[in-house]
């Protein structure tokens, strides 16, 4: 990102619409990669900033975290290595006050999103939990769990594992359609993340 279009988005975060707004967060205001462009927007904002769900590793976001320029961390627990891995990054964020924000996206199965639930059940540095369209009829009856989202809280039950089942006999009425993210380009035609 360029200095000028940091500059610009400093603007917009600090001296426009989110101040006012009160917005919960700023998500993914700059590329994931270009961190010292959230410095610049850490002194021209106090919109809280949430970035991660590119993330893949502790080694992603440590400055981040370390430098306090973030405020809630995005990671899914399913990109992050796993429970293990993402439970270090949690450990590491709730030492300088960054929050967690797991990503949610629909693309995320029921498996992956209980692993998040008990993370956050866990989390004493919990922010929020992204939740999209999970409880349909045909997701529940290939992911069976006893998980209730009730009023916008989700409650984990006390089953074995995540608690969460996978029926291989409902599955096999599905057949598999192997599919891509979209594919962006700049109007000069450089590839860029969607």
């Amino acid at each position: 990102m360029q200095i000028e279009d940091v500059v610009t988005v400093s603007n917009v975060a600090g001296n426009t619409a989110p101040e006012p707004v009160g917005l919960y967060w700023l998500e993914d205001p700059t590329p994931a990669e270009d961190q010292e462009a959230l410095r610049l927007l850490r002194q021209h904002s106090t919109t809280p900033i949430a970035i991660g769900e590119v993330f893949n590793s502790i080694w992603d976001c440590n400055k981040l975290i370390e430098n306090e320029l973030i405020d809630f961390n995005r990671v899914a627990v399913t990109c992050a290595g796993g429970i293990t891995h993402a439970k270090c990054i949690v450990d590491l964020a709730g030492l300088h006050h960054v929050r967690t924000g797991f990503h949610g996206a629909p693309s995320h199965s029921p498996i992956s999103m209980a692993a998040q639930h008990h993370l956050n059940a866990w989390a004493p540095n919990f922010g929020i939990q992204e939740y999209l369209v999970l409880g349909v009829a045909e997701c529940d009856a290939l992911f069976p769990s006893e998980h209730v989202m009730e009023n916008g809280m989700v409650y984990v039950n006390d089953a074995p594992g995540l608690g969460v089942d996978f029926d291989e006999k409902e599955a096999a009425r599905y057949e598999y359609k192997p599919g891509t993210h979209p594919v962006v380009c700049l109007q000069d035609g450089m590839l860029w993340n969607y």
